[in-house]
């Protein structure tokens, strides 16, 4: 039996403060998630037909998605054009009780870490209401309209984090997909010049209120992953570790106290189907990456439909974390 509950596993994983196990998502897991109450303009996933979903987001963008689990994407931004920007109007995340779900979360899981979910950094939020290809060009062309545009999400990111704090959350987590399968997105020098001031507020933000910052990315982005610490990220989620390779992240570890949170790897790995190699790679994530003083939390990705995989596959991993991720 643990001597200590998961939320201490955890805090001690972030803290280098060599936890008893590894941390973990799989398995039965040391953290769980809560949201706030979605605004009046959500409307659920539902079939449209011909084997088509649709859903309206809390911002009011549509989505649409060609299977029942997939994230889907969008559409159809709420924001058809720029000049509609500043007339916008935000959901109110300003009132505590929008918070509720996460207040009550912590009151059932005392022994959990409790995880807030925002629904993205700057970026995540501003792509979403004018649609990427459009957003991305908009950046470039209209700076200091879009730069409005950040700013007043990132007033409402402040007051999201702020109340998340207020109802007991241990960290709050966005996702926030920087990269293609080979580059970033955006030139790093705008990344750094537009980007990293915004991090660096809202994770100043977050640390004053004692929470500990998460982030998911998907694709290539370890050009910026230093910046990424720097700027206050305490967590790192990857489900393609190997897309930065595991000497690469474990080096950063020498230079930084971050932490990952990975399953092995969902496209490289895992989809060989080869029992050993799954296994193997899952003990060298825990040779080089938690090597027992922490900076690793095993992960389970939860989507395994969407990438044709069997539960069989991730389970070899996870005997592996489990059984050998131990003092």
């Amino acid at each position: 039996m643990d001597k200590m509950n998961s939320r201490e596993i955890v805090r001690r994983t972030l803290e280098y403060d060599y936890p008893e196990r590894v941390a973990r998502s799989c398995g039965e897991s040391d953290l769980i998630s809560s949201r706030y109450l979605p605004s009046a303009r959500t409307v659920d996933w539902h079939e449209v037909g011909g084997g088509r979903w649709e859903r309206i987001d809390e911002w009011g963008n549509k989505w649409a998605r060609l299977n029942p689990t997939s994230r889907g994407e969008i559409i159809k931004g709420v924001l058809s054009e720029i000049k509609d920007v500043d007339n916008y109007e935000f959901p109110d995340y300003s009132r505590i009780e929008v918070f509720e779900p996460a207040k009550k979360a912590r009151s059932k899981h005392t022994d959990k870490w409790l995880i807030g979910e925002l629904p993205g950094f700057t970026f995540g939020v501003a792509w979403r209401l004018l649609k990427l290809d459009c957003y991305l060009m908009d950046l470039l062309l209209s700076p200091e309209v879009i730069h409005r545009l950040h700013d007043r999400i990132d007033d409402l990111l402040i007051r999201m984090i702020q109340n998340y704090a207020s109802v007991g959350v241990d960290s709050v987590m966005f996702y926030e997909d920087w990269g293609t399968q080979d580059k970033l997105m955006i030139n790093p020098k705008l990344w750094r010049s537009e980007f990293f001031p915004r991090f660096q507020k809202l994770c100043n933000v977050a640390h004053e209120c004692r929470l500990k910052v998460f982030m998911h990315s998907c694709g290539q982005v370890g050009i910026i992953v230093p910046d990424l610490i720097q700027a206050g990220i305490d967590l790192l989620q990857f489900d393609q570790p190997e897309l930065h390779g595991i000497d690469t992240l474990a080096a950063y570890q020498q230079r930084f106290q971050i932490t990952y949170w990975c399953p092995v790897d969902i496209q490289t790995i895992l989809q060989t189907r080869n029992e050993n190699l799954i296994r193997a790679k899952a003990r060298e994530m825990l040779d080089k990456l938690w090597k027992g003083r922490g900076g690793f939390i095993a992960g389970w990705y939860d989507d395994e439909v969407s990438i044709g995989l069997s539960p069989e596959w991730q389970t070899y991993a996870s005997e592996e974390f489990i059984q050998h991720g131990l003092q």
